[in-house]
């Protein structure tokens, strides 16, 4: 199980960092479907996992110097994300709280997931015929930022396709400059998510091997993703997102059936 998880963590990071969205939209329902372990534990996990991903990445890009981190937005974007990561663990809890078994938590999630990936995925496919916007002022990226923080934190995926369709729609965003600020985004919401989630953690259930070798794998996927990252130029990177979503969907109606009927 450990080797099935490690190398899940190791090819999600590598996606996520190439894309910019992080990797727990991956983790999070492939380790689902495994059924091994409660939803919780797996938000966790998959949280320590893009933490220790982002938190290399955007540390080595701003020590190479090829950050383009757009300070105007991005910082409020991830102030706000930063806050809406702590409300939407809470909603979270109180969603699990409503139900007798943390099964149908799961199924909650993968309806939500599901029907947020769709969407992104129809509107990546679209993006060239869609006309974008620039958004200014630092109140409408921290209410923008808060929305995304309270949905990625709840999915527990650290932000994803969700950060990036922002990105593209409400700040006229490229793909690889979307990319390095979703990275930043999540970098910051997901640190919060984390923090507070400690204490509603059994770690005394969860072996500290595999939680080390998740945060290995994040950073090693984050090297990995960087570098080809580099190599590939934008149309390949849409392509890559857009495949991938398809394949979440689907893992996400296997999830709720999995949850729910089977």
């Amino acid at each position: 199980m450990y080797v099935l998880f490690f190398i899940i963590s190791f090819g999600a990071s590598i996606i996520g960092a190439i894309c910019g969205i992080g990797g727990g939209v991956i983790i999070k329902p492939v380790l689902d479907a495994s059924g091994t372990l409660p939803p919780g534990t797996i938000n966790f996990l998959s949280g320590c996992t893009v933490l220790a991903m982002t938190c290399y990445s955007v540390l080595r890009n701003r020590l190479s110097g090829s950050t383009s981190i757009d300070a105007d937005h991005t910082l409020p974007l991830a102030i706000g994300a930063t806050v809406g990561g702590l409300a939407g663990k809470q909603l979270f809890d109180v969603v699990e709280g409503l139900f007798a078994t943390p099964d149908m938590a799961g199924a909650v999630q993968a309806v939500a997931l599901g029907i947020i990936t769709l969407g992104t995925l129809v509107y990546n496919l679209n993006k060239p015929k869609i006309k974008t916007l620039t958004v200014d002022g630092t109140l409408p990226c921290l209410v923008i930022g808060f929305a995304l923080g309270v949905m990625s934190s709840f999915l527990g995926i650290g932000g994803g396709p969700i950060n990036l369709v922002v990105l593209f729609y409400f700040f006229s965003m490229a793909t690889k400059l979307a990319a390095q600020n979703s990275l930043f985004i999540i970098l910051c919401s997901q640190a919060a998510s984390t923090i507070t989630s400690l204490p509603t953690v059994d770690l005394g259930s969860i072996n500290p091997l595999l939680i080390a070798g998740m945060i290995a794998c994040g950073i090693l996927g984050g090297i990995c993703g960087r570098v080809i990252n580099k190599r590939i130029d934008e149309q390949h990177v849409d392509k890559l997102f857009s495949g991938l979503m398809i394949v979440i969907v689907l893992i996400c109606v296997y999830n709720f059936a999995r949850y729910t009927v089977l």
